[in-house]
């Protein structure tokens, strides 16, 4: 499989708005399915130097929902998750997972 047809299936979700978090966040709670959030930045380069690797992990755990929240764009989650620095990953408790 190319890395293009990769990207294609790639399972990561965009967060684009405090309501499609709050989708997302409550229909893997109804389905019993872990989260991952990967908070990013554009300029942030460690940050952008995960992405393939986030997609990779979304590819390998499809039981798993992926998100990505860019925190320039979306500051209400931002906030309300309380992220203060940069290449933050949480999981579905609001766990760190590393970053």
């Amino acid at each position: 499989m190319t890395s293009e047809q990769k990207r294609r299936q790639c399972r990561v979700a965009k967060v684009d708005s405090e309501i499609t978090w709050d989708t997302f966040l409550s229909q893997a709670k109804n389905q019993g399915s872990p989260v991952v959030v990967h908070f990013s930045a554009s300029w942030c380069m460690p940050s952008v130097a995960m992405k393939p690797f986030f997609e990779e992990l979304a590819l390998t755990h499809q039981d798993i929902l992926f998100l990505v929240v860019d925190v320039d764009e979306i500051k209400e989650v931002t906030s309300k998750m309380e992220i203060k620095a940069m290449r933050i990953f949480l999981d579905d408790q609001r766990r760190s997972c590393g970053g």
